[in-house]
């Protein structure tokens, strides 16, 4: 049942558009995942209570080995999406290899482009993209004191505080 909501863009494109026609609000969240913590939970959640839909873009092996440390990413892509998938609050979930989800914003036109707190609104890479079709990003999660690298760190050392 949940990898049905695993979607190439293409199809994911035809599905949003269905939804829009219905003033669906869509929202598209973003990022690796590479080892699920309660800041992502946190994340995505926030993200679904900006509209109908939450669209999750989930960074491929490439983009997350040039992205991150060494041995990373810690799963491949097909299990990262198929846990993110299995959130209640997750509609759909797409991969994607480019440096940015700057592609899938211009392909999906979502009402929302999410983004967690390590950023601001003015920092955002594709907020200029959004604002050119008439959405708005918004800032949502808790203070960015959960990172996967932490976490990595803490279980190599034995998990030590």
């Amino acid at each position: 049942m949940t990898g049905g909501k695993i979607l190439p863009l293409p199809d994911l494109a035809r599905r949003c558009a269905q939804l829009k026609r219905q003033a669906k609000k869509i929202v598209l969240a973003n990022g690796c995942f590479d080892l699920i913590h309660v800041g992502h939970v946190r994340y995505l959640e926030g993200a679904r209570a900006l509209g109908d839909v939450l669209v999750v873009a989930v960074n491929s092996d490439a983009t997350v080995r040039r992205l991150k440390d060494a041995g990373r990413p810690l799963m491949p892509e097909s299990d990262r999406a198929r846990l993110v998938a299995g959130f209640e609050c997750v509609d759909f979930v797409v991969l994607f290899s480019q440096p940015t989800v700057e592609n899938i914003l211009r392909t999906l036109q979502p009402d929302v482009h999410a983004k967690g707190t390590d950023y601001s609104e003015d920092t955002v890479p594709e907020k200029d993209v959004v604002k050119a079709y008439g959405g708005r990003t918004a800032i949502v999660g808790d203070p960015k004191d959960h990172s996967t690298r932490d976490l990595i760190e803490r279980i190599l050392q034995g998990n030590k505080q």
